[in-house]
């Protein structure tokens, strides 16, 4: 019957294991307290967690998984880090670490419900993490997308330039179409002859007379 104390590991790793995509076993005998902490910034960075838990709890909070995996992965002193994202990144920082590190090593891993060897980790920490893939796949679809976009600003713009065009023959003084008809109205008609001569029957009578 575990203690109150290692009952609180086992429900804290299997915790951590719940939220996770994946484990990361390592061997960190010979490593100070100071490198431990370093590591452990780098793997939060990443997204992931390290924890130095006993391998008979470790095996009691993850669960049967446990017995699927190689014995090597989680037997000597082990340091389990937890991938909650980007499993390449996190990876990496491993691999990394233990190339400066020469007491630092990693003995696999199991992520996505897969075991990894040791080589199996180290090429999965050379590959593009998550957001990177993303962006690259962005990139390609953008590219079309771009080329779309301007065609169709240009077609857009056509009109607007037209408005612009208009406006700065306003500015100099130049009527624009639309006032045209405006100043026509505005013309002095033309009043017609006939008008000028109101009684032309009159006018014809007055004539007549003087001449006699």
């Amino acid at each position: 019957m575990p203690t109150a104390e290692k009952q609180r590991t086992i429900e804290e790793v299997g915790e951590l294991y719940s939220k996770s995509a994946g484990l990361l076993f390592t061997d960190y005998r010979g490593l100070k307290v100071r490198e431990l902490q370093e590591l452990r910034s780098k793997l939060k960075d990443a997204g992931g967690e390290i924890h130095v838990v006993k391998n008979t709890l470790l095996r009691l909070g993850v669960g049967e998984v446990m017995n699927e995996l190689p014995l090597e992965y989680h037997s000597g002193p082990t340091a389990v880090a937890f991938v909650f994202e980007n499993e390449s990144a996190c990876a990496k920082v491993l691999v990394d670490f233990a190339k400066t590190h020469k007491a630092f090593e990693v003995k696999g891993g199991y992520i996505s419900g897969k075991s990894f060897d040791a080589k199996a980790v180290e090429f999965l920490s050379k590959l593009p993490s998550r957001e990177e893939l993303i962006a690259q796949v962005v990139g390609l679809v953008a590219a079309p997308l771009s080329q779309l976009v301007g065609v169709v600003e240009a077609i857009y713009a056509q009109p607007i330039r037209t408005v612009y065009a208009a406006a700065d023959k306003l500015m100099e003084g130049q009527p624009s179409p639309a006032a045209e008809p405006q100043a026509e109205a505005s013309r002095p008609r033309a009043r017609c002859p006939c008008r000028r001569i109101r009684n032309p029957g009159a006018r014809l009578a007055r004539g007549a007379r003087s001449r006699e």
